[in-house]
């Protein structure tokens, strides 16, 4: 679905040019707010992009009903003997479609000890402790966020090159935005 991925890219350029505003001399609260909004929107493209991955291999024949349900974040039940698909939500952990993805589509599963890994669980925690705050006051710092966009694009990178055996197109322009506002 190429509207589903050009939405998803849309919103990492919209997440690293949001990093890229906390340089441009604004104050501590605009500084954080800008933090905070690269952050949850990197998610969001991130997120974005799994989803229009997994759109992608919906239509093949050769899937189960349980591959249906992670593709589709839908629930499988038995039904008269046989597994089928509903209309219930059943949301996946991220990280599980991430890896059911490329366990599943391609001749390369996730290295789990390589750097992009941790660094995108760090970043996941990091996003985790915004989303569900308790507790003390939660400082975010640039650095921290640059790792973390960082993190999305490498794992997206990986993941593309696994799957499509081609590069994530905004690979080649690290953590540099197409978007001017």
């Amino acid at each position: 679905m190429a509207a589903l991925s050009d939405f998803a890219a849309d919103l990492l350029e919209e997440a690293k040019r949001f990093l890229e505003k906390t340089s441009d001399g604004s104050s501590d609260d605009g500084t954080k707010a800008f933090l905070h909004a690269a952050l949850m929107l990197g998610f969001a493209a991130f997120e974005a992009h799994v989803n229009a991955i997994a759109d992608d291999f919906l239509s093949r024949s050769d899937l189960s009903p349980h591959e249906i349900g992670v593709l589709s974040e839908k629930a499988v039940e038995l039904v008269h003997g046989e597994f089928q698909v509903n209309n219930t939500l059943k949301i996946q952990r991220l990280e599980d479609r991430v890896l059911f993805l490329c366990q599943r589509f391609s001749k390369t599963p996730i290295d789990r000890t390589a750097t992009h890994w941790s660094e995108f669980k760090v970043a996941t925690q990091l996003r985790n402790k915004l989303t569900h705050p308790k507790g003390g006051l939660l400082v975010i710092k640039e650095d921290e966020i640059r790792r973390a966009l960082t993190a999305i694009i490498e794992l997206l990178n990986v993941m593309y090159l696994n799957i499509y055996r081609k590069k994530l197109p905004a690979h080649s322009r690290g953590l540099a935005s197409k978007k001017s506002f």
